[in-house]
């Protein structure tokens, strides 16, 4: 995979953004350990935008932020 990188380099490349991640790699209790950043942005909707254009079968979206104290996270 070309320009895949690892969790800590995506990180500190898109620090408080949300990131689109191509064929992202996982171990075997599904913790991130990285892939290829196709798009960042710091507003949520244009990278949920572009993955809906992009149409990847495998891919990843994740905040590299604080998430706010108000935040609910449903799985």
């Amino acid at each position: 995979m070309d320009d895949c990188q690892t969790f800590d380099e995506i990180m500190s490349a898109y620090p408080s953004e949300w990131v689109l991640i191509d064929e992202p790699r996982t171990d075997t209790n599904m913790q991130f350990l990285g892939g290829r950043v196709l798009f960042h942005s710091a507003n949520r909707d244009e990278v949920y935008a572009k993955a809906a254009e992009l149409r990847r079968p495998h891919f990843a979206i994740r905040f590299l932020g604080a998430m706010p104290e108000n935040m609910a996270l449903v799985l």
